[in-house]
Order: C-alpha cells, then structure tokens, then sequence
C-alpha cells in the first residue's frame, strides 16, 4: 500500500495555487512584500514543463530579482554540505511589533512549523549559513540568465 502525496486531490492542487498566486501578487503595488530567496542550483537546473516552460521561469526569476524589495540569491553545486541539502525551508518574518518569526519546512510525510523565538531562531540561523555560502545578487542572476540561455 503507498502513501498518498498531501496535494493529490485537485481539489488541494487548486487550493495550493491559489494560494501561491495572491502570495506572487503581494510582490507588486503599493506596500510590497520583502522576499529574500536562497535558490538551490538544482532546482534552476530541473526540467519541469519542458525547455520553453523553464525559460520563461528563469526569465521571470530574473524579472523578479531586479524589483527593489526582492534579493535571489543560488545556492551552487560547489557550496558543499549546507543546512538545506535535507530540503526547502521557509522562515517568515513580520513587521508588525512583537510579532515572532515563524519557520516551516514540508517533507513527503509531514509538515513542521516552529514558532516563537527560539524554535524558529534554529530556521533563521540555518537560513543565514546558507545564504552565505550562496552566490552575491548579481553573480545569482548571471548564472540564472546563464542557464536560461542553455548553459
């Protein structure tokens, strides 16, 4: 007997990307979102929807990263053992005073969040370990457009 993916059911699937698409629109108009995003080279490298797919996807990745609020940065192959090779990983923070950071991270069986200051203090330290062994802004970027381009 397998285990059923959490996001099976269309009806999920529907849900997810809705979800995804109002957080996606939050990044434009007035009072954007700030969004620092650490991109595992693999993940630029994936072929998923086909070559044309992934292009417009790193084109729009690029995009992104040229708006003044949002900071991409790749974290390359070479960057050795690192705090995300177990897998992605979120950490949310607030603007709103007293607000607390919150950390998440999905697996194929469960789902962990941690909140409050020392549980989500652990998300935020292994977020800086590897957005320091990732590449600067600008070097990110040449690499996406380089692998957009088929390199």
């Amino acid at each position: 007997m397998g285990v059923a993916s959490a996001w099976s059911h269309p009806s999920e699937i529907e849900m997810l990307v809705e979800s995804r698409t109002k957080r996606q629109m939050r990044l434009a108009g007035e009072n954007p979102l700030e969004i620092h995003a650490v991109v595992w080279e693999a993940a630029l490298r994936q072929q998923i929807g086909g070559p044309e797919v992934m292009r417009g996807q790193l084109q729009h990745l690029i995009d992104m990263a040229g708006l003044p609020h949002v900071h991409v940065q790749v974290l390359p192959f070479g960057a050795g053992a690192h705090h995300a090779v177990g897998g992605a990983f979120n950490v949310l923070s607030f603007a709103e005073p007293g607000a607390l950071d919150v950390g998440y991270a999905e697996s194929v069986t469960s789902n962990v969040w941690a909140e409050g200051t020392e549980a989500s203090a652990g998300f935020m330290r292994a977020f800086e370990q590897v957005a320091r062994a990732s590449l600067a802004p600008q070097a990110s970027v040449n690499l996406i457009d380089a692998i957009r381009r088929g390199g």
